[in-house]
This record gives structure tokens, sequence and C-alpha cells, in this order.
């Protein structure tokens, strides 16, 4: 039960700083979530939006990131 305690704990350390990173990019002003590529349909009554730009952006800085650590830890 212990190990299932730190992997929550854990868990929402993640979340908590995830949340904040969100928060600090709309406060400046960044762009994410509205780069040009990103992809909006507008309906009649339905808007369909698939950011692919911010998806792959967000997906290589977080393999930089991880790449840099496992780096590091040899």
């Amino acid at each position: 039960m212990n190990d299932l305690g730190r992997i929550l704990v854990g868990l929402g350390a993640l979340l908590l700083v995830a949340g904040v990173v969100v928060l600090a990019f709309g406060r400046l002003n960044i762009p994410l979530g509205r780069l040009p590529g990103d992809v909006t349909w507008r309906g009649k009554n339905t808007v369909v939006y698939f950011p692919i730009v911010t998806c792959i952006v967000v997906s290589v800085v977080l393999s930089l990131i991880m790449w840099v650590l496992n780096h590091l830890r040899r």
C-alpha cells in the first residue's frame, strides 16, 4: 500500500505542476493552443477544435526534457 500512496502523491504533484504551467502560459500571453496549424471548424451549432501543432510542440518539448533528464542520470 505504501507504493500506491507514493504513486498517487507523485501523480498529484505532477498535476499541480501542470496546472501552474498552464496558468503561467495564460498570464504570459503565450499562444499555446492557438498556434498556426491548429484546426478549428465552426459549424452551425458546433465547434470542433483540434490543436495539431500545439500537440507536436508539447511532444517535442517533453521529449527533449525527458532526454536531458535521462542523459543527466547516467
